[in-house]
C-alpha cells in the first residue's frame, strides 16, 4: 500500500509492501503533524516560534531538547558549518525532517513492516526491498531541468537527502560567510546510514559550498553526489556502488 499527504508545506510519500490496512499509514502521518505543531519556524503557535519570542528553557518539551542537542552536535562535527541559529532566530529545519522521517522509520519497523520507503520533500529511508523484491530505486533530479533524472541509485536500510537551490531558491546559507549561499553548487546528494544521518549532513555540506564534497570523502559510511553550477558533476569515490 502507498499513501500521500501533504504535511509541513510538502508532499510525503509512504509505501509498505506488507500493510493490509490504513493504521500504519494513520499513526505515520499524525507523527508528522505532531512534529510540525512543534517545530515549525512558520506556525506563531509553534514550540519553536514560542522559543524564538522568549520561552523559558525550563518549559521546553524532551523532543525540543533532544533535537537542539543533536542540532549543536552537528554544530560541532561541522566545524559551525551547520547552524541553528540565524541572527538571532533559531530554525531547525536543517535536521528536524531527516530526524522525523527516521522515528516513523522506526515505529513502522516496530510494526513488523520490513520493506518499505519514506520520502518526504526529497529526503528518503528506504527499508528491506520493493514490491519486485529488489533494492529501492532513487532519481537524482537535474538541479537544471527537474523532469530529467540524471542518475537512479539502489539503495537498502540506507537513507538519501538532497539539498539544492532549485526547488525551494536560496534557503541554505554559510555561517561562516556573513550568510551568504553557498556558490558555485546547484545539488548535492547524499547517501547515509541513515535518513537523519544524510538529511543533516547534506545541509551542512551544501553550506561548505564546493569543498564540501571532500567532507563526506572523508567520512565512513557516506556517499555523495554534487552538481556544480558549470553542470559538472562530482562524487565520491564509493558512489557508483549504488548506481543503477
Amino acid at each position: 500500500m502507498k499513501r500521500t499527504e501533504l504535511i509541513m508545506g510538502m508532499p510525503i510519500t509512504i509505501e509498505i509492501i506488507q500493510a493490509k490496512d490504513n493504521k500504519p499509514f494513520t499513526e505515520a502521518f499524525n507523527y508528522f503533524r505532531k512534529i510540525d505543531e512543534k517545530f515549525s519556524p512558520y506556525k506563531q503557535n509553534s514550540e519553536l516560534s514560542q522559543i524564538n519570542r522568549g520561552l523559558d528553557e525550563s518549559r521546553y518539551s524532551k523532543e525540543m531538547k533532544d533535537v537542539l542537542r543533536l542540532c549543536e552536535d552537528t554544530k560541532n562535527i561541522t566545524n559551525g558549518y551547520f547552524d541553528i541559529n540565524n541572527q538571532g532566530t533559531l530554525d531547525t529545519s536543517g535536521l528536524v525532517k531527516g530526524w522525523s522521517i527516521d522515528n516513523v522509520a522506526r515505529l513502522i519497523y516496530k510494526k513488523g513492516f520490513k520493506d518499505f520507503y519514506i520520502e518526504a520533500g526529497g529526503d528518503i529511508q528506504a527499508v528491506g526491498l520493493n514490491k519486485e523484491k529488489k533494492p529501492w530505486a532513487i532519481g537524482i533530479r537535474n538541479p537544471f531541468n527537474i523532469e530529467e533524472i540524471v542518475k537512479v541509485v539502489n539503495i537498502s536500510n540506507l537513507g538519501v537527502a538532497t539539498s539544492g537551490t532549485y526547488l525551494r531558491g536560496e534557503h541554505i546559507y554559510n555561517p561562516k560567510n556573513n550568510y551568504k549561499s553557498p556558490k558555485n553548487i546547484k545539488s548535492l546528494t547524499v547517501i547515509g546510514p541513515d535518513v537523519f544521518e544524510a538529511d543533516r549532513f547534506a545541509t551542512a555540506v551544501f553550506a561548505m559550498g564546493q569543498e564540501g564534497i571532500m567532507f563526506i570523502e572523508a567520512m565512513p559510511g557516506f556517499e555523495a553526489y554534487m552538481i556544480d553550477d558549470n553542470k559538472i558533476a562530482t562524487y565520491t569515490k564509493g558512489f557508483n556502488k549504488y548506481v543503477a
